[in-house]
């Protein structure tokens, strides 16, 4: 046996375990810039929005929130991030990142606005986030994978502008959505694919409205996995984005957290740097 190697091994493994959490909330939001795009009405249908005299508004942009839809507030001494949901936007991290073990907590405040009033509350974690704000349908957000965060749906995946990706997950068939599932084949989902922007999570581990929702996205060289509430909700694999036709690997980035018609409220964002995917998660891309 080389013992030199199994004690590099072994020093390695240990390095990785004791990473340090790197805590991304703070009183000040430093860690982080905020975009704003627009507040939207019943029946926007991708276009620009226009004032009363037909001109194309400008969106509000980086760092020009004078509605105080991003906030601070201190709950038992800790920050706790609340987004107002009043214009659609985001929250972006200032670094992009790699390889890594995100957690966070989130819940649902009581406030809603157009074009959300009737449907469910909806936010969203988009990671590996690269490129202009507005990339997308909505004009709010950065070309990205997202895990959804949406009342009954907390694991979900969207594609952002021209990402995809492949899910382990059961073909869609008529009006019926591809759904998650450990056993089953991965599915491209996604630009450029049959299956062109949404899966469905495996099951609903939402805690009851009130209560924290604790979420865990692993990103890995491509592959990443949405965990709530301590339980996998999806598998994903060969993060790419398509430009001009071809298919680019997308497997770093900022991290974006959504204002979308809904008031929400996040705390605990912690972030650990990784060197492989761990252990016991790496039987789900077996």
């Amino acid at each position: 046996m080389n013992y030199l190697y199994l004690i590099s091994l072994l020093l390695l493994v240990s390095s990785n375990q004791n990473k340090e959490w790197t805590i991304l909330l703070d009183k000040e939001l430093s860690q982080w810039d905020n975009y704003l795009s627009y507040a939207y009405p019943e029946g926007y249908n991708g276009e620009i929005p226009k004032d009363a005299q037909g001109n194309a508004l400008k969106p509000i942009g980086v760092n020009n929130d004078s509605f105080g839809v991003f906030t601070i507030l201190e709950k038992e001494g800790e920050p706790v991030l609340r987004i107002s949901g009043e214009y659609y936007g985001c929250v972006v991290t200032k670094k992009e990142y790699q390889n890594y073990h995100l957690k966070l907590k989130v819940k649902w405040g009581d406030l809603v606005w157009h074009p959300r009033k009737k449907l469910l509350k909806d936010s969203g974690v988009l990671y590996h986030s690269i490129g202009p704000h507005g990339a997308e349908y909505w004009r709010s957000w950065m070309l990205s994978q997202e895990f959804q965060v949406m009342q009954g749906h907390m694991g979900d995946f969207w594609n952002q502008a021209t990402s995809a990706i492949d899910i382990r997950a059961y073909i869609p068939e008529s009006i019926m959505n591809p759904v998650a599932d450990k056993s089953q084949a991965f599915l491209p989902i996604g630009e450029g694919e049959e299956v062109s922007s949404y899966c469905m999570r495996s099951a609903n581990f939402e805690k009851p409205h009130g209560e924290w929702n604790s979420l865990e996205l692993i990103c890995f060289e491509g592959k990443s996995l949405h965990i709530v509430n301590g339980e996998v909700v999806m598998i994903l694999q060969n993060s790419r984005y398509v430009e001009n036709g071809k298919k680019i690997p997308l497997e770093k980035g900022k991290i974006q957290l959504q204002s979308e018609a809904a008031e929400v409220f996040y705390k605990d964002i912690a972030m650990k740097e990784i060197s492989a995917l761990p252990k016991d998660y790496q039987m789900y891309f077996e």
